[in-house]
C-alpha cells in the first residue's frame, strides 16, 4: 500500500465515494451509510472532514507497519514467494504443512508484507487459547514487537489488542462471537484460520460461515492451514464456479523417527496380563532415558491422568530430570516453563493440546499411549459423553510428529502395531459427535437460513440437527413447532444468543434476571462453565472431602458453591497471595482453577450488566435459585423409583446420584443433575432436590398432558377429568382434577346435560330445572305405584331435548348461567318439561291408575309411598305411621292394599290355593277383577269376602283358611313404616302388631310427650291436688295429626299415679287397677271379721289354696269384692269427689262381700282336693287333660280374676271332671270321642284367637267362648250334672263363627 500523503478532499459526493478506499474497512462501512444519508452542503463538508481524519489514521497506521524477516531453517521461508503469490491472486488458499513447518507464524508476516493488516485486522484463530497465547508470543518476538502492539491475542480471559495491533490471535471461539456483532467482520482484511484440520465445531462453523461471506466481502482474504490430512476437503469446500481453492503444501522440518510398538497387553507363554497404564509409561520413559540426551513428551488424557503419572515419575528420582505439565488450565507463568530453557532432561506430560499448534521445544523423543478424551453427544440418551477413546491414525502421526524437529526421534507407542493399522484415518468432526445447539442458536440469531442447506465442510447428521433444536426447544430459545429449516428465535432465544457460555447456562442467568437471583446464579453458572475447584487426589481421598465436607448443603449440590465462593472471597481479603495458594493446596482446593473462576464470573457479570441486567441487593431464596437453574436443566430431572436409589429420568433413562454428591446419602423424590455422566452407568452429578411444579411451571411448551376419566363435578358445576403431566416421560403430576371444558368443550357439554340438567346432580335456582325435577320426580312415583319402568321416557330422550335447545357454548354451569341469562328473555319456556315431553305415549293409559297419596283411618291419615324394587324391603307400597299414632291405628283394612294393586293382589292370592280348588277359578287376573268388582272394599277381611265371592264365582266352596298369605310376593303386602317427628325410621315391616310391640315403650313415651301437664306423680291418696280430676282423653297435634291420650290412674312405686295411655283398652284396665288399689288402701279389711263363723274344716280347706295361705286368699277375696263394688256403682270414677262417695259405700259392703266370697270359696277347694285325690292314681291322656283344665281353672289370683259370677260355676266343672275319671275306663271309647270334640273345638278356638288383634281376644264375648267350652265338658263327660244352658259342638262353632263376622 502507498504511504504518500493523501490530497486535501474536495467536498463532491464523487470525490468522497472514491476517498472511502483510502480509509480502514471499518471506517468505510460507516462513513459509506454517513454519505449515503448526507443531504445538505454542510453535511458533506462535515463528512469531508471526517473522511480526511480517517485517511490520516490509515496513512499513519500503514507507515507503522513493523519490518519482516523469515527465518531461514523453516520450509514454509522456503515457499513464501510461492504462499504470497497464491495470496495475492485468490481470495482463499489452503497451506498444507507438515507439523515444524513454520506455517502457524509465518503465514502472518506474509500477509504484512503484502500489505495486508493495514485497513483491516489480520485475524489468525487458534483452536486453543494456550496455543493463541504462545503463537502470539512467538511472532511478536520475531516482529520484535511487545505483545499487545503490533502483534496481539484476545481469549476468553484477556484482552491484549490495541489500535496499534496488526495481527491479532484469538480463538476460535472468539471469532464466533464477533460475528454476533460484525456479522460482514469488517474489522478484518486477512482471515488465517489455523489448525483446521482439527474440524472443531467452531472451525466448521467459520468455514462455512466463510463460504457465505466470501461473495460479499471480496477484499477479504482467507488462508486455510491445515496438516497435511485431507486439504482437499477443504479446497473443494471453498471453490469458485467448480474451481478448488489453490493448495500450498509445506514439507515438515523433520529428521527421522523411529516407532516402537509397546502394547500394554502382554503375552509369556500361554499366560495374557495387562499392564497398569502409568506403569507403562513410567517404563518408556526409562526405555528412552537410556536413548540418550533430550527432553521427552507423554501425551496423556486428562489432568488426573497427568498428575498420578507425574508422581509415579518423581517417585522412580530419574536423575537430572524435571516433569513438567501441559495443559490449558495451567497459568502462564507455568506453560512459559515448559518453552523457556533449560538444562538437563524434561518430561513434559501433556494432553492432546500439544498434539497440534504448539511446537514444545527440544522434544526428541514421544510416548504415545494412543487415547484421548473425544467428546461425544448420545443420541440415546441425550446427553454429551467424554470417553477416552483410541485416537485415529491421524492424530497418531501428528504426536510422532513431536519428536523430529532437532535430531533424529522415537516414538513409542503403548498400543500394537495393528491395533495402529485398524484405527481409523482421521478423527471424526466435532459437528458429527457433538450437540449442535449453540451453532444452531447462533446461526438463527444471525439469520442463516436454512440449517440443512448451510455450507458445512461436512454436513451434521439430521439427528444431531434434530436433538440441537430439540434442546433449544427445552430452552425455550426457539419456538416449538417451528420448522426445523426455519427456526424462529424467541425472545428468550434472542438473550440467550447474546451470552456467550453453553445454551443451558445461558437459560439459567436468563431465568435468574426474572427471579431476582443474578448473583447467585452468575457464581453457579460460572462453577459449572469449569472444571471442578475442589479436588480429591486418590491417595488422599478422606481428607479431601472431609475438608469440603463445610460446605455441603442440605439437599443442594450447587448451593455447596455459594458457600465456597463466599469462603473464598473472605480468605482471599485476609491473606496474602502466597498465603492463599497455601490455604487452597492444604484445603484440596485447585488455585488455578478457583482464578479461573472469578475470571469468568467477572466476564458473565459484565456481559450481563451490558445487557442492562441488575444484581439484587438482597440474598435470594434457595426455591428462586434451584428454579433459576432447572430452567436450564429441563431434560435434566429424575423421579425416583420407589425406595430404591434408582432415578427415572427423561425419555426413559435411568440414573443414580454420584457418589461424591451431598445428595447420596439421602436421595430425595426429584432432582435435578447439572450434568449426566456415562462411565460405568448414568451418573447424575452437581444434584439438588426440586418440587414437580417448578418444572411444569418453567416447561410449558415441552410438558405432555394427558386426560382420563371425565366425569360431573356437581360441586363445582363442572365437567372435570383427571390431569397426568409428563416431561420427556417423567411423571410431574398424577391424578390432578382439573376442569374439562377447556380441553374438550363439546365432551364437556354433552356431561353437562346428561349429568346436570338430565339425572339432576346439579344445585342451581333455575325455575325450569325445579319444575322439570318436579315433573321427572312425579312421573317415576307413578312408575313405582304402577310397578312399570316404561312410563317415563328414556334419559336419551330428555338428552335430546335440552341438546337441541341449548348452545355449543353451555359447557358448564357458569357458561351455560351466562347462555340462559339472555336466551329466557327471549323464550321463558324454551327447558320447560311438559307431560307430553316425559311420558311416552303408550303408557299415558297408566296415568289414570288408582295409587293414592295417603292411608286414611278414621280421622287419621299417613302417607303412602311406592317402590318398585324387587327384593329391596320398600318394594311395593308403604304406610308412613308417626310412632304416637301406632297405638291408636287399627290392623284392619290393610290387607286391601290400595286400589291400584287390588287385581294383582287377588290374582295372587288366587294362585295360593290349593290345585283342585284353583282349577275352578282360572283365568285368575279375570276371577279377581270379578270378584273384586262384587264387593265393598275394606268393608271385611280380603280373604273373607273372596271366598264368598269366588265360591260364587267358581262354583266351588272355598274357605278363607284355603288362602295362603304368607306365599305373597313381599311387594303385595302393606310395608309399615314407623317414624319419630324429624322421619326418622324407628322400625318397619309387615307385622304391624310385632311393630307395636317392639315400640310399645316408645309409643308411651311420645304419648306422654304429648299430654305434657297432665300426668301426676304417684300418690296413696286421690285429692285435687295430688291426682286431680281425670278427663276422658286429650288430644295433642304431632306432625300435622292428632294424637289421642287416654289419662288413667296407674299403680307404681307403692302409690297410684295419673299416666296417659296409648289406647282405651290399656287406659280401661289401669282405671280398674289404680281405682281399686286406691280404694282398698283406704277401706282396710280385718282377717277375724271376714273369717269369722268358720269352722276348722272350712278354715283347713280354705288354706290349702292357689295363693299360697289364708292371708293371701283373703287379699285376692278382697281384690275380687273390689272389683264388684267398683261395678256395681258405675265403674272406676274420675274425680275425687266421686271416689270419697265410692269409699264410703266400700266402707259399708266391702266385708260383707270378702266373706261372702270366701264361703263361695269352700266348696270349690272342697272339689278340688278330691279331684287331686283322684289324679294322683289316674294316667293317661284323659288324666293329663284333666290337670290342664284344674290349673286353667284354680291359678293364683283365680278369685279377682274369675270373679264371683265364675266361682258358682266351678264346683260343678270340678265334680265333672271328677266324674270323668271314675268313669275310666270303662267309658274310654265314649271319653276318646268326647276328646276328638273338644279338640275341634280348641283348634277353632284357636284360629279364631290367632285371627284378632291383640286387644280384642280378652273382649267379653270372646272370653265367653272358654266358659262355654267348660260347659260342653259337663255335658260331654258328666251330662247328669247338667248345664245352665243347652250346648253341643254346633253351638260353640257357631259362636265362634259369629265373633269371626
Amino acid at each position: 500500500m502507498s504511504t504518500t500523503p493523501p490530497a486535501p478532499l474536495s467536498p463532491k459526493r464523487s470525490d468522497l465515494k472514491s476517498a472511502l478506499a483510502q480509509v480502514s474497512l471499518r471506517d468505510e462501512s460507516r462513513l459509506r451509510r454517513k454519505l449515503d444519508r448526507a443531504r445538505t452542503p454542510d453535511a458533506l463538508v462535515a463528512l469531508a472532514e471526517e473522511i480526511e481524519k480517517a485517511r490520516t489514521r490509515l496513512a499513519a497506521r500503514a507507515v507503522s507497519v513493523p519490518a519482516v524477516s523469515y527465518p531461514e531453517a523453516l520450509p514454509v521461508s522456503q515457499r513464501k514467494d510461492d504462499i504470497a503469490t497464491a495470496i495475492s491472486e485468490n481470495q482463499v488458499v489452503i497451506v498444507a504443512g507438515e507439523t515444524g513447518s513454520g506455517k502457524t507464524t509465518q503465514i502472518p508476516k506474509i500477509c504484512l508484507e503484502l500489505g495486508r493488516g493495514v485497513r483491516g485486522l489480520i485475524g489468525h484463530t487458534q483452536p486453543r487459547r494456550l496455543a493463541a497465547r504462545t503463537v502470539a508470543e512467538r511472532i511478536a518476538e520475531e516482529l520484535d514487537t511487545e505483545l499487545g502492539d503490533a502483534v496481539g491475542y484476545t481469549v476468553r480471559f484477556t484482552d491484549q489488542v490495541s489500535d496499534r495491533t496488526y495481527v491479532k490471535l484469538m480463538t476460535d471461539g472468539i471469532l464466533l462471537a464477533e460475528i454476533q456483532r460484525d456479522r460482514m467482520l469488517r474489522r478484518y482484511d486477512t482471515l488465517i484460520i489455523d489448525e483446521a484440520h482439527e474440524r472443531s465445531l467452531n472451525i466448521d462453523f467459520i468455514l462455512g460461515y466463510l463460504a457465505q461471506l466470501l461473495p460479499r466481502r471480496p477484499d477479504l482474504k482467507v488462508i486455510i492451514t491445515s496438516a497435511t490430512i485431507d486439504p482437499e476437503r477443504f479446497a473443494e469446500h471453498f471453490a469458485v464456479d467448480g474451481k478448488p481453492a489453490p493448495i500450498v503444501e509445506v514439507s515438515g522440518r523433520t529428521f527421522p523417527v523411529e516407532m516402537r510398538y509397546r502394547p500394554l497387553t502382554v503375552e509369556s507363554g500361554d499366560i495374557t496380563f495387562d499392564r497398569d497404564p502409568v506403569d507403562a509409561v513410567c517404563e518408556a520413559v526409562d526405555e528412552l532415558s537410556a536413548e540418550g540426551e533430550g527432553d521427552i513428551l507423554v501425551f496423556l488424557s486428562g489432568e488426573r491422568e497427568i498428575r498420578d503419572t507425574a508422581d509415579a515419575l518423581r517417585d522412580r528420582r530419574l536423575r537430572n530430570t524435571e516433569v513438567v505439565p501441559l495443559y490449558a488450565r495451567l497459568s502462564a507463568a507455568e506453560q512459559h516453563k515448559v518453552f523457556s530453557p533449560h538444562t538437563g532432561r524434561r518430561v513434559v506430560l501433556a494432553t492432546n493440546v500439544a498434539e497440534t499448534s504448539l511446537t514444545v521445544p527440544g522434544i526428541r523423543y514421544v510416548v504415545d499411549p494412543g487415547t484421548a478424551r473425544i467428546s461425544r453427544y448420545s443420541v440415546r440418551t441425550k446427553v454429551q459423553r467424554l470417553p477416552i477413546e483410541p485416537i485415529s491414525q491421524a492424530s497418531a502421526r501428528q504426536r510422532s510428529g513431536r519428536c523430529g524437529r532437532v535430531a533424529e526421534g522415537i516414538c513409542i507407542r503403548l498400543y500394537s502395531e495393528e491395533d495402529f493399522e485398524s484405527r481409523p484415518a482421521f478423527t471424526e468432526p466435532e459437528i458429527l459427535r457433538t450437540n449442535l445447539a449453540s451453532v444452531i442458536l447462533q446461526m438463527t440469531a444471525l439469520g442463516l437460513g436454512d440449517i440443512a442447506a448451510f455450507p458445512f465442510v461436512e454436513p451434521p447428521d439430521q439427528r444431531a440437527v434434530k436433538d440441537g433444536i430439540g434442546l433449544l426447544e427445552e430452552l425455550g430459545a426457539i419456538a416449538r413447532g417451528s420448522e426445523a429449516s426455519h427456526p424462529e428465535l424467541t425472545p428468550v432465544g434472542r438473550e440467550l444468543a447474546q451470552i456467550p457460555v453453553d445454551p443451558r447456562m445461558a437459560r439459567m442467568l436468563v431465568e435468574a434476571k426474572n427471579n431476582g437471583c443474578l448473583h447467585e446464579t452468575l457464581v453457579i453458572v460460572a462453577a459449572l462453565s469449569i472444571q471442578d475447584v475442589r479436588e480429591r487426589p486418590a491417595e488422599f481421598q478422606q481428607a479431601a472431602d472431609e475438608k469440603h465436607a463445610r460446605f455441603n448443603v442440605e439437599n443442594s449440590d450447587f448451593l455447596a458453591y455459594l458457600k465456597l465462593w463466599d469462603y473464598l472471597r473472605e480468605q482471599r481479603n485476609d491473606l496474602s497471595s502466597n498465603q492463599f495458594r497455601k490455604m487452597c493446596r492444604n484445603e484440596f482446593l485447585h488455585w488455578l482453577r478457583i482464578r479461573e473462576w472469578q475470571d469468568l464470573h467477572g466476564q458473565l457479570r459484565q456481559i450481563t450488566r451490558g445487557l442492562g441486567w441488575t444484581v439484587g441487593e438482597t440474598p435470594a431464596s434457595e426455591n428462586a435459585i434451584h428454579q433459576s437453574l432447572l430452567a436450564g436443566l429441563l431434560s435434566h430431572i429424575g423421579l425416583r423409583e420407589g425406595e430404591k436409589r434408582d432415578y427415572l429420568g427423561a425419555r426413559g433413562s435411568h440414573f443414580a446420584i454420584f457418589p461424591g454428591s451431598g445428595l447420596f446419602k439421602k436421595p430425595p423424590r426429584w432432582v435435578m443433575a447439572a450434568e449426566l455422566v456415562e462411565t460405568s452407568r448414568l451418573w447424575a452429578r452437581m444434584s439438588a432436590r426440586i418440587e414437580p411444579e417448578w418444572a411444569e411451571k418453567l416447561a410449558p411448551h415441552l410438558v405432555k398432558r394427558t386426560y382420563s376419566e371425565p366425569h360431573w363435578s356437581s360441586k363445582r358445576g363442572s365437567a372435570m377429568a383427571y390431569e397426568r403431566v409428563t416431561l420427556y416421560g417423567v411423571p410431574l403430576v398424577t391424578g390432578r382434577a382439573v376442569t374439562y371444558s377447556r380441553i374438550d368443550p363439546e365432551a364437556s357439554r354433552d356431561l353437562f346435560i346428561r349429568h346436570a340438567l338430565v339425572q339432576g346432580e346439579w344445585q342451581t335456582n333455575h325455575k325450569f330445572f325445579h319444575e322439570n325435577r318436579a315433573l321427572l320426580d312425579n312421573v317415576e312415583e307413578l312408575e313405582n305405584r304402577a310397578r312399570r319402568r316404561d312410563i317415563l321416557v328414556d334419559d336419551e330422550t330428555l338428552y335430546e331435548f335440552y341438546d337441541e335447545r341449548i348452545g355449543q357454548e353451555a359447557v358448564s354451569a357458569k357458561h351455560f348461567d351466562q347462555w340462559w341469562k339472555t336466551e329466557r328473555r327471549k323464550n321463558p319456556s324454551l327447558l320447560t318439561f311438559t307431560p307430553e315431553t316425559v311420558v311416552n305415549s303408550d303408557a299415558a293409559a297408566v296415568l289414570g291408575g288408582e295409587y293414592p297419596d295417603a292411608w286414611r283411618q278414621g280421622d287419621m291419615q299417613f302417607p303412602l309411598t311406592y317402590q318398585f324394587e324387587p327384593g329391596k324391603d320398600d318394594d311395593g307400597v308403604s304406610a308412613h305411621i308417626p310412632v304416637g299414632l301406632l297405638a291408636q291405628l287399627q290392623p284392619v283394612g290393610f290387607d286391601w292394599l290400595v286400589p291400584g294393586m287390588r287385581v294383582d293382589l287377588v290374582t295372587a292370592l288366587i294362585k295360593t290355593l290349593p290345585k283342585n280348588i284353583r282349577r275352578a277359578v282360572v283365568p285368575a287376573p279375570d276371577y279377581a277383577a270379578a270378584a273384586l268388582a262384587a264387593v265393598k272394599p275394606r268393608s271385611e277381611p280380603l280373604m273373607t269376602a273372596m271366598a264368598r265371592e269366588l265360591s260364587h264365582l267358581g262354583g266351588i266352596q272355598i274357605d278363607a283358611k284355603d288362602f295362603d298369605p304368607a306365599a305373597l310376593p313381599d311387594h303385595l303386602r302393606m310395608t309399615f313404616v314407623v317414624e319419630d317427628e324429624s322421619g326418622k325410621v324407628l322400625a318397619k315391616g309387615k307385622d304391624l302388631a310385632q311393630l307395636r310391640r317392639a315400640l310399645a315403650p316408645r309409643v308411651q313415651k311420645e304419648v306422654a310427650k304429648a299430654a305434657t301437664g297432665t300426668e301426676r306423680a304417684a300418690a296413696t291418696v286421690w285429692t285435687s291436688e295430688t291426682l286431680g280430676a281425670l278427663e276422658p282423653t286429650i288430644t295433642r297435634s304431632i306432625g300435622g295429626q292428632q294424637v289421642t291420650g287416654y289419662p288413667a290412674l296407674v299403680p307404681e312405686n307403692g302409690g297410684v299415679a295419673v299416666r296417659v295411655l296409648s289406647t282405651p283398652a290399656a287406659q280401661a284396665q289401669a282405671m280398674r287397677e289404680g281405682t281399686r288399689a286406691l280404694l282398698l288402701a283406704a277401706v282396710p279389711t280385718q282377717l277375724k271379721a271376714v273369717t269369722a263363723g268358720l269352722s276348722n274344716a272350712q278354715r283347713l280347706a280354705l288354706g290349702q289354696n292357689p295363693d299360697g295361705g289364708l292371708e293371701a286368699l283373703v287379699e285376692d277375696c278382697r281384690v275380687a269384692a273390689a272389683n264388684e263394688v267398683i261395678a256395681a256403682h258405675g265403674g272406676p270414677v274420675r274425680t275425687p269427689e266421686a271416689f270419697d262417695a265410692l269409699v264410703k259405700i266400700a266402707r259399708s259392703e266391702l266385708a260383707g262381700r270378702v266373706s261372702a266370697i270366701l264361703r263361695m270359696i269352700v266348696p270349690i277347694l272342697e272339689h278340688a282336693h278330691q279331684l287331686s285325690v283322684v289324679l294322683e292314681r289316674s294316667r293317661g291322656e284323659a288324666a293329663d287333660d284333666v290337670r290342664e283344665q284344674l290349673t286353667s281353672l284354680l291359678f293364683p289370683g283365680f278369685v279377682a280374676e274369675l270373679g264371683s259370677a265364675r266361682l258358682r260355676d266351678l264346683p260343678r266343672y270340678l265334680a265333672a271332671a271328677k266324674f270323668r275319671l271314675e268313669a275310666l275306663p270303662a267309658s274310654a271309647q265314649r271319653d276318646q270321642q268326647a276328646m276328638d270334640v273338644l279338640d275341634r273345638v280348641y283348634a277353632a278356638y284357636d284360629r279364631l284367637l290367632s285371627s284378632l288383634p291383640e286387644e280384642r281376644r280378652t273382649a267379653r264375648d270372646v272370653d265367653a267362648i272358654s266358659w262355654m267350652i267348660e260347659e260342653l265338658r259337663v255335658s260331654l263327660f258328666a251330662q247328669s250334672l247338667g248345664t245352665p244352658t243347652p250346648i253341643s259342638e254346633k253351638r260353640v262353632l257357631k259362636a265362634i263363627e259369629a265373633i269371626k263376622r
